[in-house]
């Protein structure tokens, strides 16, 4: 490449033909001999005459000039011209091409392979041997082999990112031991992340030749999970933005889809390195349904958290006294309390000890218990994992052996401390602010929260440590203690209002949430020792980009190995063993690389820019210019052909721009079948008709082949109505009339096989289902050509196009729907089940059910508006859905239905004429 300055040439050879142009300029100014003179006494008769298209004798300066630049240009534009190019290295030795392919490279993938394969293109063309090396912990030890660049190409358009961390192999030396000879140049196509071993690569190729790295253009950002006592989601990122976090799972149909938003917290930056904390405060019935949590906007394994045991609920079982069946007693009891407390965040077992130790409990809470026959196989338990929460009370009290009972992380005294009752000097105790940094940090204390009776502990050093809330006399509330993988907890009051009102505030509630999740949380960690789950058997896995596959040809990975997190034998997933389901994400901290000794490669000048675009329109130009000088130097016809390539140019254009003026959204309905709906004026009816259109759209997708595309708004006085497949008009009493114009449209329309359903959505105050009970719906179709109309009948094609339907409900039921009125005296034939009402599909159908309020839903997928109660209301809105289906299948197939069951007739008289022919 020959560069002058900023600007740089591919092929400088072709510019050697600028030479020719003075020698062009001479043959165009070139004129034939001079004329001789020969004197005729008749050309006297000529004189005074004016040659009206005079020639002109030689070809005008300007004229030439126009035509030398266009040439000029054709020959830089050929030569391959380049704004600030990059100068290529001159040296004839290897290359080197270093691609990071974890899962933070990639969101620049194919930008990346461009960059690569432009590299090893570049060293095709000079001769120069490559390798490539992709750092996905994949190679071998073996040394790299330098082959022909153009060979590279194939692998180089195969390679994919994973679903771990960027790795390089461990001993640089070794692989680079079979280098060509001449100094090394490096193509290092960098995700901007710090790994291990990237250091000592650096340096190792630094000292064999230069290092060119491309940094990622755009931000990194990962999405980790923090287990601790309480499960929440870290945002990481190289930028201060702070997308939404998306919390995805089956909706209650089983259909993969957003279930919830979460907003990232304060932002905590460090070593340009931004964190954000994000709680999973989601609805434990909408917790336990999310699958992944994943970054809006990103596309990569790192943005996604796959959602295991740990953000699940728990199971929990009770262990108390049964509750009596009088309301007053029941209230008395400490289960009832705990029931309460937990029921929303926990799936619970109740029962005896033995039987809840059968059914494999997270945490199990005993309500005053001592002496259990139980007790060795519960500490088993707790040694092998399990959270056991324990309450005091008057039995725990008064139990003599209390100070060898096991199983409680303190020793208690024998006999309760009364600190407000009847013979105290004393006056109830409030609680002390937590610890900022136990179970219970975050939680702020009630003021009027007190506690009048509790077990005290023996003093002892290490009563402090094993306190987790106390009172504000600094005596424990809570303690707890480990005990093997597990951990005993003991709450010094009762479970019920007997000692405190603690069990009658929220506060309770939300102590023992945190609780609870701390059971269990983390089964790799806990349980990397369990000899009966060595291995954890891989059921789902992500692909670089995110995107879940198969765990196709995957080993088991043994528990040592799994709490490493993800590798090249463990991509991310959900890895099972037994009835535990633990998930190895990508995501996480992360610190940014620095290059010390090698050459950063900008992004905005990676390229450079060609100009060979802009000097071949600027010899278009020329040539153009060219052509209009010639034709006003010729004038006459050549000026009339120019005007009229002109002319034809600007209608051409007035063309494009009728083309472009039609509306995109008409144009997008045609092209994905999309309903439509009229426009009322009304806001909220508006917003009402396009949420019932979309909620009917995604039965449709969902249900049958038909895939209409998202719903559209119809201004009667502006659009056009030929491509809509069905218009739903919602009638309202303030709807002004269209203008005439637009019922020439509205006609034409029903004519060519379109449908109107007038929707008067009145059927809950008058049960108005008839053309001639809404004044309003009189007025605005009158003008209209509607047939003459009548009930549905039993036998409608309507009532069977697609489900079988008695009624057609919207939020309303109860009402008749109308549609064209069947022919006189139109009868079923024998053995068919309806009659043949007409050829073609009633034009409207009108009825006062409200189906747009039936069929909407919000933003997330749940329904808009209630409809009746219970069972009753859900079934009545499926009902709703099976009749719009209904309706758009009667729309576009028109009566198949009719035609098909006549078939057996049919048949049967062709067979009766055969037998009588002779």
């Amino acid at each position: 490449m020959l560069i002058l300055g900023p600007i740089g040439f591919a092929t400088p050879w072709v510019l050697s033909a600028l030479a020719a142009l003075p020698v062009l300029w001479l043959i165009l100014r070139a004129t034939p001999p001079a004329p001789r003179r020969v004197a005729f006494p008749g050309v006297a008769l000529l004189l005074g005459l004016a040659d009206k298209t005079p020639v002109a004798r030689r070809t005008p300066w300007w004229l030439l000039l126009l035509r030398l630049l266009a040439v000029a240009a054709l020959i830089l534009a050929f030569a391959g011209p380049v704004w600030k190019p990059v100068p290529r290295a001159s040296t004839d030795g290897p290359l080197l091409v270093v691609m990071d392919a974890g899962w933070a490279a990639a969101p620049e993938w194919a930008a990346r392979q461009t960059r690569a394969e432009r590299a090893l293109t570049e060293a095709a063309s000079d001769g120069r041997p490559a390798a490539l090396l992709l750092a996905d912990g994949q190679d071998g030890s073996e040394p790299l082999i330098f082959a022909p660049a153009d060979t590279l190409l194939a692998s180089l358009r195969a390679a994919q990112p994973v679903s771990w961390e960027t790795a390089l192999p461990d001993d640089p030396e070794a692989l680079l031991a079979d280098l060509p000879d001449g100094s090394l140049s490096t193509l290092w196509l960098a995700d901007g992340l710090d790994h291990p071993n990237r250091a000592e690569w650096l340096e190792a190729l630094t000292s064999r030749g230069t290092v060119t790295v491309v940094p990622p253009a755009g931000p990194v950002r990962s999405l980790g999970l923090h287990g601790g006592d309480t499960p929440s989601l870290t945002l990481t990122s190289s930028d201060d933005a702070a997308p939404e976090i998306l919390a995805i799972g089956p909706d209650p149909q089983g259909i993969e889809r957003e279930l919830a938003r979460l907003t990232p917290g304060d932002a905590v930056t460090e070593a340009g390195v931004t964190t954000r904390p994000t709680a999973i405060d989601l609805p434990p019935e909408l917790r336990n349904r999310v699958t992944r949590f994943q970054l809006e906007g990103e596309a990569h394994a790192g943005a996604v958290v796959l959602a295991d045991d740990r953000v699940k609920r728990r199971k929990v079982g009770l262990v108390g006294d049964a509750d009596a069946h009088a309301e007053g007693q029941r209230l008395l009891s400490p289960l009832y309390y705990l029931r309460r407390a937990l029921a929303p965040t926990s799936d619970l077992v109740e029962g005896g000890l033995g039987d809840v130790l059968d059914s494999a409990p997270d945490a199990i809470i005993l309500a005053d218990q001592v002496d259990m026959a139980e007790v060795g196989e519960l500490a088993e338990w707790v040694d092998a994992g399990g959270l056991l929460i324990r309450f005091a009370g008057p039995r725990m009290a008064g139990y003599e052996g209390l100070m060898d009972e096991p199983l409680l992380p303190v020793t208690l005294r024998q006999g309760g401390r009364d600190i407000g009752g009847a013979l105290s000097w004393g006056d109830p105790r409030g609680l002390k602010p937590f610890d900022t940094d136990g179970p219970f940090a975050g939680l702020a204390p009630p003021e009027d929260v007190t506690v009048r009776a509790q077990l005290m502990a023996q003093p002892s050093p290490e009563l402090s440590e094993r306190s987790l809330a106390s009172l504000s006399d600094n005596t424990p509330l809570v303690t707890r203690d480990r005990l093997g993988q597990g951990q005993v907890v003991l709450f010094h009051v009762t479970a019920n209002a007997e000692w405190s009102n603690l069990p009658l505030s929220g506060l309770f509630v939300r102590m023992l949430e945190r609780l609870v999740a701390t059971a269990r949380s983390s089964p790799a960690e806990e349980q990397a020792d369990d000899r009966e789950h060595p291995f954890w058997t891989p059921e789902t896995v992500l692909d670089g980009f995110g995107q879940s596959r198969p765990a196709e040809d995957l080993a088991p990975v043994p528990s040592e190995d799994l709490v490493k997190g993800t590798g090249p034998d463990r991509p991310a997933g959900i890895y099972a063993a037994g009835e535990r389901r633990v998930a190895l994400n990508a995501g996480g901290d992360f610190a940014m690389a620095d290059w010390p000794g090698a050459m950063l490669e900008s992004h905005g000048e990676a390229s450079g820019r060609s100009l060979k675009g802009f000097l071949l329109a600027a010899a278009a130009l020329i040539l153009a210019l060219d052509v209009l000088g010639s034709a006003a130097l010729a004038r006459g016809g050549r000026l009339a052909a120019v005007l009229l390539i002109a002319l034809s140019g600007l209608s051409g254009e007035r063309a494009a721009a009728q083309e472009r003026a039609l509306d995109p959204e008409l144009i997008r309905a045609a092209d994905e079948v999309a309903l439509a709906y009229v426009e009322t004026g009304d806001e909220e009816i508006d917003q009402t008709s396009y949420e019932g259109l979309r909620g009917l759209s995604q039965s449709l997708r969902q249900r049958t082949s038909v895939e209409p595309g998202e719903p559209i708004s119809i201004d009667l006085g502006e659009d056009d109505l030929s491509v809509l497949t069905l218009l739903y008009w919602p009638v309202t009493r303030d709807q002004p009339m269209p203008s005439p114009q637009a019922y020439l449209r509205l006609n034409h329309y029903l004519r060519s096989g379109g449908m109107i359903l007038f929707d008067t959505r009145d059927g809950d105050i008058a049960g108005v289902g008839g053309p001639d009970m809404s004044e309003s719906l009189q007025m605005l179709a009158s003008p209209l050509e509607i047939p003459p109309l009548a009930p549905v009948p039993e036998d409608h094609v309507l009532s069977r196009s697609f489900y079988l339907l008695e009624d057609f409900p919207g939020r309303w039921q109860g009402h008749p729907v109308w549609v064209e009125a069947p022919p006189v005296g139109a009868e079923a034939h024998e053995g068919v089940p309806f009659r043949q009402l007409n050829d073609g599909v009633s034009p409207v159908v009108i009825g006062g059910n409200s189906w747009a309020e039936a069929w909407a839903i919000d933003e997330n997928g749940y329904p808009s508006f209630p409809i009746g109660g219970g069972w009753e209301g859900e079934r009545q809105r499926e009902m709703a859905y099976r009749f719009g289906i209904n309706l758009i299948m009667y729309v576009l197939t028109g009566n198949y239905k009719s035609d098909q069951v006549h078939v057996p007739a049919l048949l049967d008289r062709l067979r009766a004429e055969e037998e009588l022919a002779p």
